[in-house]
Order: C-alpha cells, then sequence, then structure tokens
C-alpha cells in the first residue's frame, strides 16, 4: 500500500505515476551519466506544469492549496518512477520559503551538500543565519555522485552574501528535508518491492517459478514488511508536517521525524537490496534499473542524517515522557452517536466495579461489533466512538480470551439452542473456554490433525491427543477439531465439535511445563469422549471452514500509539543512566513499537473510509512479534550481569524475555505466515 490511504489519495498516485512513467526519467539518468551539469530541463519544466512541488503552497501565494500528505504522496509517486532532476529541493524549499516563485530552484546546503546545484536559481544556506541568496551571489561546483538522476555540488560565497534572512532554524530545515524525502523513499521502496515479486512470478529456474523456492518468498515477505513500516512512517510524520505559517506541535514533529529517519532510509536501502539479490545476475548488470533505486536510496539516507542519532534522540525524548499520539479525525461522523455513548460509558462507569460486566454485556458494547442481541452490529464509527469514550472514561473491558473464538462461530454456524446455552454466559464469564485444536503433529499444519471422531447412537466418540491448550485445567468447555472422514482431503474431513471439559469420561488434562519454568499449556488426551450430536456446530465434515471463520462486522480497535511492554521497560531502565550504544538499541526498539503502532492506526483508517483490509494488518502481527521478542531481550541485556545472579529485580524481565520466545510459534509461526504473506498478499506461486 501506498502512503495515502483515501481514495483522493490513491487517484492521485495512480494518476502521477503514469504521467512520471511518461517522462522516461530513467533513461535519461543514463543519457546524462557523466554530465555533472546536468540539469534535466525538460522535466523539471514538466513536473512545473504539473505543479508538483508547489501542491503544498496555499492557493493564495500561488500553490495547489494542499497538505503536506498531498505532497508526500506526490513525491512517492514520482519517486517510484524515479523522476530525475529538481523535485525534492523545490518541494522542501516551497513549504520553507511560501513566497518563492514555482519554477525557481531553491538550491538547499545542508550539511556542506548543496541540492540541484546545476539547477539553482537561489542558494538557501546557514551563514550566521539562514539566508537566501540569488545564484549569482555564490560559487556552485556540480558534480556527478552515486545517484545518477540528480546532481548535488558545493558552494562558495562571492561578492555580496547577506542575500535575504529567512526566519528558519537547521533542526525546521533539515526535519522538513527528513519529512519529504522519507515520502521518495516509501516510493523507492514500492517500485523496488513489486520489480522483485513480479520477476519472482515469472522467473524459472529448477523448472519452477522461483518465488515458489520458500526462500525467495520469505525474502519478499521480508521486504513486504520493511516496505510497509517505512510507508507508515513517511505517511506518518507527512501527517504532522505543518505546512508555512500554519501552527504545529513541535515535540510531535520532532517525535515523528526521528521515527522516520530511524527507520525509512535504512528500511529503503535494504529494500533495494533484497530487491538485486532477488532478481540476481540481471539485476547487477547497469541496463537493469534497480541500481537506480539503490543509488537513489543511498543517497537520500546520506542527505538527511544517520538512523542511530536520530534512535539516540528518540530515548530521550521517551525518557522526557514524549510519546507518539495520532488523533483520528472522524471528519464530524460521529455526531451522531456520540452524546449517547458517553451517556451511556458514564452510566457503566458510575456502576460498582462488581456490576459492570453485566452492564457491559446488556449495553452490547462488551462486543459492539457482534450482531444483536449479543452486540450491536456497529460499524466501524460507532466501534471507534465506544472505544474513545471507555478510554475517556478509564473503564477497560473484560477480557472474554477463547471465547472471542468460539463464540463467534457458533454464533455463526450454531443451532439456536446452542447460542442460548453458551453465547450469554460466555460473555458474563461464568463460561470459561478452551481451544483444542493443534496436535503433536498437526501445529502449523493444523489440517493434519488425526484426532478422530467416530459417529456412535446419539452422538460422537473422540479419540486423540490435543497440545498447547490453555486454560485446559479450569476450562468449562472447549472447541476441539477432529476427523470424521478419514479418506477425505486432509482440509474436508474435519468436523467442530464442543467438549464439556467438567463432565466428560475420558479426559485427561496434563500440565506442560514451558521454558518460563511455568505452566500455563496442557497436554488434553482424549479417551473414548463422546459428543452427543446437539454439540456438533454446522455440518458433518465442514469444520475446516468453521476453524477459519471471523464475522463479516470484524472487529475495529480504536487505533492507539501505545509503546509495548517491554519498550517501556527498557525507557524505565535507561532513564537512570546508560550509555550511548543502550541509547540506541532502546531508541530503535521506541522506532519499531512506533512503527507497530501505526500499521494499526493505518488499517483502523482503512476501516473508516469502508476499504478492505490492507497489507499493514497482516506486517502488523509479524513486526509486532519481532518488536515484542526484541524488546523483552533489550530490557534483559539492560540489567547486564545482573541476570546472572537472579533475584526479584530481574526476575519478571527475565520471564518476560523467555515466555515470549512463543509469539513467533504460536498462532502460526513466522515462516509460515511469511509463507501466506508472499501467497496471499503478494500473489506469489505456491
Amino acid at each position: 500500500m501506498s502512503i495515502g490511504i483515501s481514495d483522493e489519495h490513491g487517484e492521485l498516485a495512480s494518476s502521477l505515476r503514469k504521467w512520471a512513467a511518461d517522462l522516461g526519467g530513467r533513461e535519461l539518468a543514463r543519457t546524462a551519466e557523466e554530465d555533472a551539469d546536468a540539469t534535466f530541463a525538460d522535466v523539471w519544466a514538466a513536473t512545473v506544469e504539473m505543479g508538483i512541488a508547489t501542491i503544498g503552497l496555499a492557493e493564495e501565494a500561488g500553490g495547489g492549496g494542499g497538505t503536506v500528505l498531498d505532497v508526500a504522496v506526490a513525491l512517492e509517486a514520482c519517486a517510484h518512477e524515479l523522476v530525475p532532476g529538481p523535485l525534492l529541493g523545490p518541494a522542501v524549499a516551497s513549504l520553507l520559503l511560501p513566497e518563492i516563485p514555482d519554477d525557481a530552484v531553491v538550491g538547499i546546503a545542508l550539511g556542506g551538500v548543496v541540492w540541484d546545484a546545476p539547477s539553482a536559481t537561489h542558494v538557501l544556506l546557514d551563514a550566521d543565519g539562514w539566508r537566501l541568496l540569488p545564484r549569482d551571489a555564490v560559487e556552485l561546483t556540480s558534480t556527478v555522485g552515486l545517484d545518477l538522476t540528480r546532481r548535488f555540488g558545493t558552494v562558495q560565497l562571492s561578492g555580496d552574501a547577506s542575500g535575504t534572512a529567512v526566519d528558519l532554524t537547521t533542526d525546521v530545515v533539515r526535519r522538513t528535508a527528513v519529512t519529504l524525502a522519507a515520502a521518495e523513499a516509501a516510493g523507492v521502496a514500492r517500485w523496488c518491492l513489486s520489480t522483485a515479486v513480479e520477476y519472482a512470478k515469472v522467473r524459472e529456474q529448477f523448472g519452477q517459478k522461483i518465488g515458489s523456492f520458500q526462500a525467495i518468498k520469505h525474502l519478499c515477505a521480508e521486504m513486504l514488511e520493511t516496505a510497509e513500516s517505512v510507508t507508515a512512517a513517511a505517511w506518518d510524520v507527512a501527517s504532522v508536517c505543518p505546512r508555512s505559517g500554519q501552527s504545529v506541535d513541535d515535540e510531535q514533529w520532532e517525535f515523528a521525524a526521528d521515527v522516520a529517519l530511524a527507520v525509512v532510509f535504512d528500511g529503503a536501502v535494504e529494500v533495494a537490496k533484497s530487491c538485486i539479490q532477488v532478481l540476481g545476475g540481471i539485476g547487477f548488470t547497469f541496463e537493469h534499473d534497480a541500481h537506480l533505486y539503490l543509488r537513489r536510496a543511498m543517497s537520500l539516507r546520506a542527505l538527511v542524517g544517520d538512523s542511530d542519532s536520530a534512535a539516540e534522540r528518540l530515548t530521550e525524548r521517551a525518557v522526557g515522557g514524549v510519546r507518539r499520539r495520532v488523533q483520528l479525525d472522524l471528519e464530524g461522523r460521529d455526531e451522531p452517536v456520540r452524546d449517547e455513548i458517553r451517556e451511556t460509558v458514564e452510566r457503566i462507569a458510575a456502576l460498582p466495579a462488581d456490576e459492570r460486566r453485566p452492564a457491559f454485556v446488556e449495553t452490547g458494547y462488551l462486543t459492539p461489533h457482534w450482531p444483536a442481541p449479543y452486540g450491536l452490529g456497529a460499524d466501524a464509527i460507532t466501534q471507534i466512538v465506544i472505544d474513545q469514550e471507555l478510554a475517556r472514561a478509564d473503564l477497560t473491558r473484560p477480557d472474554i480470551v477463547i471465547a472471542g473464538w468460539a463464540v463467534p462461530t457458533i454464533l455463526e454456524h450454531g443451532t439456536d439452542e446452542q447460542r442460548e446455552q453458551f453465547v450469554r454466559d460466555s460473555l458474563l464469564g461464568d463460561l470459561v473456554w478452551c481451544q483444542l485444536f493443534s496436535e503433536p503433529g498437526a501445529g502449523s499444519d493444523l489440517a493434519s490433525l488425526r484426532t478422530r471422531a467416530e459417529k456412535v447412537d446419539g452422538g460422537w466418540k473422540l479419540n486423540g491427543q490435543k497440545v498447547w491448550n490453555s486454560v485446559a485445567e479450569r476450562a468449562d468447555w472447549g472447541i476441539c477439531l477432529a476427523r470424521t472422514n478419514p479418506d477425505a482431503p486432509k482440509h474436508k474431513g474435519i468436523s467442530y465439535f464442543l467438549v464439556d471439559m467438567k463432565n466428560s469420561d475420558g479426559l485427561d488434562v496434563r500440565p506442560l511445563r514451558e521454558i518460563t519454568g511455568k505452566a500455563l499449556f496442557n497436554e488434553v488426551f482424549l479417551d473414548d469422549v463422546f459428543v452427543p450430536d446437539s454439540m456438533l456446530v454446522g455440518e458433518v465434515d465442514d469444520g475446516w471452514k468453521l476453524a477459519r471463520t471471523t464475522l463479516a462486522n470484524e472487529r475495529v480497535a480504536m487505533a492507539t500509539s501505545r509503546l509495548s511492554k517491554s519498550t517501556e521497560r527498557a525507557i524505565e531502565l535507561v532513564s537512570d543512566g546508560a550509555t550511548s550504544a543502550q541509547r540506541v538499541a532502546v531508541g530503535h526498539s521506541i522506532a519499531l513499537a512506533t512503527v507497530c503502532a501505526l500499521l494499526g492506526v493505518r488499517s483502523t483508517l482503512r476501516s473508516l473510509a469502508g476499504q478492505g483490509p490492507g497489507a499493514e494488518s497482516s506486517v502488523a502481527k509479524l513486526l509486532g512479534v519481532r518488536n515484542r521478542q526484541d524488546g523483552a531481550e533489550l530490557v534483559v541485556t539492560l540489567h547486564g550481569d545482573a541476570i546472572v545472579l537472579g533475584g526479584d529485580e530481574v526476575k519478571d524481565d527475565v520471564w518476560e524475555m523467555l515466555n515470549t520466545r512463543c509469539l513467533s510459534i504460536a498462532g502460526g509461526t513466522t515462516q509460515i505466515l511469511r509463507n501466506v504473506a508472499g501467497e496471499r498478499i503478494l500473489g506469489l506461486p505456491r
């Protein structure tokens, strides 16, 4: 998915990509390969005519009256087609200097490098304060550098160097540059991902499309993860960046810019390198475009600053209490429901603690996305408003745990009697559920399960072994998959049963001790366990479909920007004094945790826009696991040699580190999920 989420941004990006492709920029870059003074004048004239660099200028200043996010969407699209010559610099200048003519090329001098040196009509530099000078007041020397699509140079003052003083700081100039350069990096990453994937779909080796090989599939899936991270961070910093003259929360812009610096540019470089790797020998040729994108990505990274410095600043800000706060703009669509929801939430909050859960159930606020009478059948806006009002009242919904999987299946596929027996009591917490799905030989490949269900008078007898069953030792009921037709294909002959865990003969629940030393899971043995016909959900042999059921009206969670538990713990530990390397490590954890939250925000915005889930919802699972595992390990590392001695100070943190190792296994291993992402999102062959 690109930076833009709205239909308008999608149309803008699509039209600009088509326009940019017709410019033939990559071939122009090759033609001017050795020309240090190449200005790509025809391309620049076309971009001026399209008004791309000035989209973010107010209309009264001759611009397009758009937002910085509009500019970012445009730059991402142009970078996707590698438009050569001046564009990024003039776009940055239009946000900093709204009075500059729209056809002016302002060569921005940052860190001893002047952008767009041969094309510059003006130079913006820091000479005892930021000044705008005409071209004839300076001496510019242009060079051919790493990026063949652009020219940079150096500057020396000549003659009257006073120029025009402008009210800018180096931080604002650099932050604006980071904001728009991040959009270009997102375009580069997006092109590299799509190019690698399309090649992997058609290139054959050993008689197979190379995209069917797990090594290639995983590499492409990892590119997807990185590209979505790059896009989310680029979107966020553009969303909070102000146009000239607009008020802004500098603290939030600074934080978002440092997240972008810590994530975007390294990420774009990695995706570009992986693209060449997937392409193989053809990607190493000068004729292929891939190296031009690698060159652009590495040049962008060199221009804006290094990720470790940004990470260290993130740690400093986080220790001071700063977190990224993203506000959802509901555009007034919440007004018809806001007052009623607030009143209901306040009524629940006023109840004694032991009466709140029944009130949640009665109002439908416990599961508002479920159909009435157990929920509200709420649309996305209503769900978000309920979440917001619950947060405002400092109310937390009771966790229904495994019932959150069992009950939706009963609602959609069960009988009226099953719904009457199970749904309300499960919501009230009077029934506890466990899941009897996984087996010793059927984990990620669940359809290989071997537990048998044989038809007997009045019901079924189940025999087999289940494993990794949390709360089975205290569950009232279990949802169980068992094979009812051993002759059918493995996904076909499976049925879905409800097992009485308290009153069934032949059940043996044994605690399973994990690496933490605790026993949170169990293994369950079923020996002629009788399940009556009334406890079969759906049709015989149709259980695989039921196992994958989610209600059509899925839960839309309120987007938050909270950091993970382990990242917060790392911030707490590093606040007492740490080495620079430790602060950098914590900062990178903050950046990753923030990106994971941003992926959730973008997914929520898609739901509000009536769109289906984007790639970020799948990527969020993969990145979320890495975030939690790496964060927990970082916390333990920050304790140093104290973990060798043990004790109360480190005990909980060590347990968390060990416990999070299950996250890349449970619910489908990371490797299997990358296969799924490669096939279902990227369209790679099985």
